[in-house]
C-alpha cells in the first residue's frame, strides 16, 4: 500500500488514471476536492510503489503534459482495491437500508401516537 494514502483514495486515483491517463493533476485535485500538492504527493506514492508509470510529452500548446499508465502490478492492485471498495460499499448500503427501515418504523410509531393524542383532545 502506498505511503499514507487510504485504500479508497488509491483505488479512486487508479480508476481515474485508467479512464483518463492524460488527466492533469489540477483536474484531479478539482475532482477529488483536494489540493494539487496532495494529488502530486499521492501520484508520487503510486509511482514509488510501482503501480503507475509516468510519461511526459509535449502538448500542442507548448507545455509539457504527463500520461499516467498503470503497470501490471497497478492493474492487479486496482482489481484488489476495487473488490475491497465494493465490499465496503455493499456493507454501507445494507447498513443504510436497515437504518431507513428503523427510521420509518420510528416515524410511523410517532405519527400514530401523535394522531391518538390529537383524537383524545
Amino acid at each position: 500500500m502506498p505511503r499514507q494514502i487510504t485504500e479508497d483514495l488509491s483505488y479512486k486515483l487508479l480508476r481515474e488514471l485508467t479512464q483518463e491517463p492524460t488527466v492533469s493533476q489540477r483536474n484531479l485535485a478539482t475532482r477529488f476536492g483536494m489540493s494539487a500538492g496532495k494529488v502530486n504527493y499521492c501520484l508520487r506514492a503510486l509511482v514509488e510503489c510501482g503501480w503507475v508509470k509516468v510519461r511526459n510529452f509535449r502538448r500542442h500548446d507548448n507545455k509539457w503534459a504527463y500520461s499516467y499508465l498503470l503497470t501490471p502490478s497497478g492493474i492487479s492492485a486496482k482489481l484488489r482495491l476495487a473488490s475491497s471498495f465494493l465490499a465496503r460499499k455493499e456493507q454501507e448500503f445494507e447498513a443504510l437500508q436497515h437504518e431507513i427501515v428503523r427510521l420509518r418504523s420510528e416515524f410511523e410509531t410517532a405519527l400514530a401516537m401523535s394522531s391518538e393524542e390529537s383524537e383524545k383532545q
